[in-house]
């Protein structure tokens, strides 16, 4: 079965796997490029199957490959990357929500509250945005170092702010005088 749209659990037979194959076309791919901030996305798939893990509780497996392209930190130039990963939900029927707005979050954080429905569509673009690189960096380009400071004083550098550094020259004048 291809799915596109979410399935229904109810719907979903207890001792097979439900295939899925999800290649979104141009204008999903350009209103998920906006929504990602991306300069490009292109070969888009996640393919996988939903399959019951015991009695009552539901496990997505799939690999997700995508190509983007985002700007360079740097240079802001666009940067191409692949993505080619594999992906894992485990949807439980007893899902504990925490009782405190803030809490840690769990090593295991491929585990979601069961719901009426299990999207795979949803599970693709967050798999996808998790998988976007933070800093996308063009091949050879760094970071100058830059001083600011106000006009007509000295700019701190970062040896400045590194407070062993004075010890050490301090520890070779002493040195020097015996």
């Amino acid at each position: 079965m291809t799915a596109t749209k979410p399935l229904r659990v109810a719907d979903l037979p207890q001792n097979a796997a439900t295939q899925f194959e999800l290649r979104p076309g141009a204008a999903e791919l350009e209103a998920l490029k906006q929504d990602l901030d991306l300069l490009g996305l292109r070969k888009l798939s996640f393919v996988g199957a939903v399959q019951a893990q015991g009695k009552r509780d539901w496990i997505l497996t799939a690999k997700l490959g995508a190509t983007v392209v985002q700007p360079c930190v740097i240079t802001l130039e666009p940067v191409t990357t692949r993505i080619e990963t594999s992906v894992r939900r485990l949807f439980l029927a007893d899902w504990d929500e925490p009782d405190e707005p803030e809490f840690e979050m769990p090593e295991d954080d491929e585990t979601e509250a069961l719901g009426a429905e299990i999207d795979p569509s949803a599970v693709m673009v967050e798999a996808l945005s998790l998988a976007l690189p933070q800093y996308p960096r063009k091949d050879g380009a760094e970071l100058d170092q830059a001083d600011y400071t106000e006009p007509g004083k000295q700019a701190m550098t970062d040896d400045d702010v590194k407070p062993f550094a004075g010890l050490a020259g301090l520890r070779d004048a002493m040195k020097k005088d015996e």
